[in-house]
């Protein structure tokens, strides 16, 4: 089976689905979370650099065409702090 390649809307890199996080605008409610639900979704790498950007840039909001609560930013940088301790360890 072919594997399948998404890009980060931040840096532009391609790669595996499984390397991004998925953000997604669920239909038809609107709200955009995390991982899960059927809607228009945006893919991004988990580091730093790429997350600042694509607040800064709004890029999210941007390719998702939904205003991206600051929440959402808050619980990825979260998640990237958690993965890079247990990457430590």
């Amino acid at each position: 089976m072919k594997p399948n390649y998404r890009r980060c809307i931040s840096c532009r890199k391609v790669g595996s689905k499984d390397e991004f996080w998925r953000i997604v605008r669920v239909f038809p409610s609107g709200k955009v979370q995390l991982d899960q639900g059927m809607g228009r979704s945006a893919y991004i790498c988990p580091q730093t650099s790429c997350l600042q950007a694509a607040q800064k840039k709004n890029r999210l909001g941007r390719s998702l065409h939904a205003s991206v609560p600051e929440t959402l930013y808050q619980s990825l940088l979260q998640r990237l702090a958690q993965s890079n301790t247990q990457n430590q360890i």
